[in-house]
């Protein structure tokens, strides 16, 4: 794979004046199995010890691929939903066993869902691995112990609910830095990619959810060991905004206060933010302090809504998404490359066949006649035979991707809801932070020009007469 950024909307580096990162999963790279299994586990602990689950969980084995970025939980019947763009169901399991379509369709009258239901739960970053994989577990053991659990919406809020808590309580913090080397990478090409950054004039701001201690001591960890003697990670920031309470950030008004980094105390701000350490604050004074105009600002985040969506509805800075599973994406569908080719040329064959079946059927319905009946009946046949031969591509071409939910990206031929959401409000994305840093500052991002349904017929038809000029 050449191509490391990947471009929804132009955007040039040279007018970008400050790029802003968030810290989790975007500049702190963590091991993401190590990471989702230490949440699952503390999770199922607290379950057990503040909601009184059974201690038969202490039993359930974490699988981290039966999970992907981009679910959507329906806590009112306990089922993970696989949407595509326009949120119609491609794929659905009732905990961890698969619904057959006949059985969606009776559960869902239509195959669309309305996700602004607050039943529905998106699995949206990969924080919300653990809570899926385990949601689903615990579903079937309420199906097999209806009454040693609580309702299905019930489980997801408890799940949910200790999630949060583990992050708000220092519990899985406390936990990540004593054992640091096992959970969060060092990577020396961020560090040297800021720098160089730097150096043509970029000017660099972290804004995280995380409180300062927390910050600091991932940070030392990640990036000091890669400065000079006597250098810093607070050297490479002109601002450092801690607690920001994202996505409030960027719609809110909440007030900045400034931290003294010696021991992480608070104190009031008062008129313009100035170069420092800050909790709290909002993006309209922090745009405003600072003279500039939000597309001047690059934001790089991991959360397609608390980094992406709510900042691009409520400000004009310019976005970019980090998608730890996108390599092994590419990868998988550069290997399954050869069945694709093979599904798709047998799906033309069959578009003709089914062309020819319809043109057979029409006429004989316009003359009245049974004239084209046997081949009609031949054509069908061929039809049949060819959707034999289709799924068994199809089944082959799965074993390449995730073997429960396939490809992140796509739902069939449609892209999923996750995919709509990264080309609606990305203007760029990538695996990693250190892929942006590949490129020169000066790099002038352009989007591929968009094919309509229309565009692909205008192309089809002047390619084939300019075929035949050429002969």
């Amino acid at each position: 794979m050449t191509q490391k950024v990947f471009v929804n909307r132009i955007l040039s580096l040279k007018k970008i004046k400050y790029i802003g990162l968030d810290m989790d999963h975007t500049l702190i790279r963590y091991n993401v199995k190590n990471f989702e299994t230490l949440v699952y586990n503390l999770v199922i602990d607290k379950l057990i010890k503040e909601k009184q689950y059974p201690v038969e969980l202490r039993k359930f084995q974490f699988n981290f691929s039966d999970s992907i970025r981009g679910l959507i939980v329906d806590s009112n019947n306990g089922n993970i939903l696989k949407l595509s763009r326009f949120s119609a169901i491609r794929k659905s399991f009732h905990g961890t066993k698969e619904i057959s379509f006949v059985n969606q369709k009776e559960i869902y009258r239509s195959i669309y869902v309305d996700l602004k239901d607050h039943n529905y739960i998106a699995i949206d970053t990969s924080f919300s691995i653990a809570f899926c994989v385990l949601y689903s577990q615990l579903v079937d053991l309420k199906d097999e112990r209806p009454h040693d659990l609580p309702t299905y919406s019930e489980i997801a809020s408890d799940v949910l609910g200790i999630v949060d808590k583990v992050h708000a309580d220092g519990s899985l913090k406390e936990h990540i830095a004593n054992n640091i080397e096992k959970y969060v990478l060092q990577e020396k090409e961020v560090v040297e990619g800021i720098r160089r950054y730097i150096r043509y004039g970029k000017k660099f701001f972290l804004l995280t959810n995380s409180q300062y201690n927390y910050t600091d001591i991932l940070l030392k960890y990640a990036i000091n060991p890669f400065l000079n003697e006597g250098k810093s990670w607070q050297d490479l920031f002109d601002f450092v905004i801690t607690l920001a309470n994202k996505p409030r950030f960027f719609y809110d008004n909440l007030k900045f206060f400034s931290v003294n980094p010696r021991d992480g105390t608070m104190s009031n701000t008062y008129g313009t933010i100035v170069p420092g350490i800050y909790q709290g604050g909002n993006a309209r004074k922090f745009t405003e302090d600072l003279k500039i105009n939000g597309d001047e600002i690059l934001y790089i985040g991991d959360h397609i809504y608390g980094d992406i969506l709510r900042l691009k509805k409520d400000c004009n800075w310019r976005t970019a998404l980090v998608v730890d599973e996108l390599s092994n994406e590419i990868e998988s569908q550069e290997k399954a490359f050869p069945i694709e080719q093979k599904i798709i040329a047998a799906m033309n064959i069959k578009k003709e066949l089914e062309q020819k079946n319809i043109n057979l059927q029409t006429q004989n319905i316009e003359e009245e006649s049974t004239k084209n009946d046997n081949k009609i009946t031949e054509i069908q046949n061929k039809i049949s035979t060819l959707d034999t031969e289709i799924k068994k591509l199809l089944q082959e071409e799965q074993t390449f991707y995730n073997a429960h939910w396939g490809r992140v990206f796509r739902a069939g031929a449609e892209e999923t809801y996750f995919a709509y959401q990264v080309e609606r409000y990305a203007c760029i994305y990538m695996e990693k932070l250190s892929d942006l840093f590949l490129q020169s500052p000066l790099t002038y991002f352009r989007a591929n020009r968009r094919l309509l349904a229309h565009d692909t017929v205008f192309q089809k038809d002047n390619l084939v007469k300019n075929t035949k000029l050429s002969f």
